[in-house]
């Protein structure tokens, strides 16, 4: 499978997000990846439902939010609503995840979870085979532009291993300091879905560096 590429409009210009969403509707991007911060699981405050709402006109691609709040159980409903096509919630604020899940998939919206830096893979060896994707944090969550840790590598390849393990059919999404640079051994650790913020926002052609990313050659690098 081609690698999907997923923008953060984290990294867009909020006074010009119109314009921003125009760009990702006519690139080669998968998905626009949203996320959505309270001030209390992550030390930053970012989009609420209705700024979601009002830029879903823009697009018809998919809508990857990331939940990154407390209690996200009673918010998914609305996420819905405002025009969610999948959303990913932390491991770590889901006091029953199980149930968490549920909810998603019965609002018929893709379900994933998020693993922040370290956290370890294990945790997820339960719930796996209801997930459509595992999100591995590759920066501590909460603000864009950061450096992307080298040990999520690692982490990357251990959960493509409990996947084929379990012989599920489970995307590996990795979000945090994505770049031309990183991409391709981030693709050949097993990463299915990249998420890019200031590497796409901040370069001179956000199109062209989509682009990019979405043509790298995979088989040329598992050869």
């Amino acid at each position: 499978m081609k690698q999907l590429i997923a923008p953060s409009i984290l990294a867009a210009d909020f006074s010009n997000l119109g314009s921003d969403m125009n760009m990702i509707d006519e690139s080669k991007a998968d998905w626009v990846h949203i996320d959505v911060m309270d001030g209390q699981f992550v030390p930053n405050i970012s989009f609420g439902l209705p700024v979601i709402a009002s830029v879903r006109k823009y697009t018809a691609k998919p809508f990857d939010v990331h939940l990154m709040i407390t209690g996200p159980d009673r918010f998914i409903p609305d996420f819905k609503k405002a025009g969610a096509d999948m959303i990913t919630v932390h491991y770590e604020t889901c006091d029953h995840l199980h149930r968490t899940v549920q909810l998603i998939k019965e609002r018929d919206m893709k379900a994933g979870v998020a693993l922040n830096p370290h956290t370890p893979v294990h945790v997820l060896e339960d719930i796996l085979a209801e997930l459509d994707l595992v999100l591995v944090m590759s920066v501590n969550p909460g603000f864009g532009g950061q450096k992307f840790i080298p040990h999520s590598l690692k982490k990357i390849r251990k959960v493509k291993s409990l996947i084929e393990e379990q012989n599920v059919s489970v995307l590996i999404q990795v979000d945090g300091g994505v770049s031309l640079g990183n991409a391709p051994e981030i693709l050949k650790a097993g990463a299915d879905v990249l998420v890019a913020g200031s590497s796409v926002f901040k370069s001179e052609n956000p199109t062209e560096t989509i682009a990019g990313l979405k043509n790298i050659e995979v088989n040329t690098i598992y050869a």
